[in-house]
């Protein structure tokens, strides 16, 4: 039965960007929400430092916690070699991370394919993102960490989209590396945002799909998805788009886990809640837990058993 993680969207910039709440801050929030894991994003932490790392992991254990699911948000998509270079070096150094926490498996480091700058070619992209990925797979075996690629939508702080934001791009790449230590971390909310449907791209991927992020996102009244799309090479979020509490969006979550429930799913879901807070994401908690009962409690015969090896 997969178990629950929390990621605070609701205080990305109080944590990455104003400083004026801690990881630790978080963690003491999160370990009232009544999920087992909560998942981390690389600008919580004040340091990388081993001493304060072990201080965020003791914490975690203080409160019967663990950190399952990275955040991470690799960049390989950039023209230049050495820069692609220097981001496997990271996503490594990011897997490591991964492991220092010592969550139990399936213990997942969240990856993307990079901005969708102009004048790369879907061709020299895809080529550079599978490239960076695999020569990364060798380090995640040998610590235990599953690499889950996003369907994502943007980073919080780049200023393009994902360049594999699109299902005909995502697929060249996630379901061509052929490893076990390679898989989806789907969330339906970001097909919504590329104009295709959740349940389409879940069954496209189903078979590979290790991870997920549970959110629900809203278009403010009176803006389009046009509008979104008009505003994708502004530095983060548009301003139109909010992510809400789950349940209440344009995600179907029974359709959805009735799915991933007859794929034989069992990975970590992590809910990404919207800006209006605890008992928001509270409220978010227990329709996750319900719905997971409901999919999960009887007894199923699973229509694919682990991932396939690449067609």
């Amino acid at each position: 039965m997969p178990r629950l993680a929390a990621f605070p969207k609701c205080y990305m910039d109080a944590i990455c960007v104003e400083r004026r709440m801690t990881l630790l801050d978080w963690i003491e929030l999160g370990a009232t929400l009544g999920v087992a894991g909560l998942e981390m994003y690389p600008g919580f932490f004040a340091s990388n430092d081993r001493e304060y790392l072990g201080l965020v992991r003791d914490r975690l254990r203080t409160h019967n916690l663990v950190m399952p699911m990275y955040c991470y948000s690799p960049d390989f998509t950039h023209p230049d070699p050495a820069v692609r270079a220097a981001e496997v070096e990271r996503l490594q150094a990011a897997v490591d991370l991964v492991a220092f926490f010592d969550a139990p498996p399936p213990r997942t480091c969240r990856v993307l394919s990079g901005q969708r700058r102009p004048g790369v070619s879907v061709q020299d992209g895809v080529s550079w993102v599978r490239g960076c990925i695999e020569a990364c797979l060798p380090h995640a075996e040998a610590r235990g960490v599953i690499l889950a690629m996003e369907n994502h939508y943007k980073d919080n702080y780049w200023q393009y989209p994902e360049f594999a934001q699109h299902l005909d791009v995502f697929r060249q790449i996630a379901l061509e590396i052929d490893s076990p230590w390679f898989g989806v971390n789907y969330d339906p909310s970001n097909a919504i945002l590329a104009g295709e449907d959740p349940l389409e791209v879940l069954a496209a991927v189903r078979p590979r799909v290790v991870s997920m992020h549970a959110s629900d996102r809203y278009i403010l009244p009176g803006h389009t998805l046009q509008e979104l799309r008009q505003s994708e090479d502004a530095v983060g979020y548009a301003a139109i788009l909010r992510h809400g509490e789950i349940g209440r969006g344009m995600n179907d979550y029974d359709a959805i886990f009735g799915a991933l429930a007859e794929a034989g799913f069992d990975g970590w879901i992590s809910l990404e809640d919207g800006m209006d807070g605890m008992e928001e994401m509270r409220r978010s908690v227990e329709f996750l837990k319900q719905g997971i009962a409901r999919h999960w409690a009887a007894p199923r015969t699973p229509q694919t058993q682990g991932r396939p090896a690449k067609q």
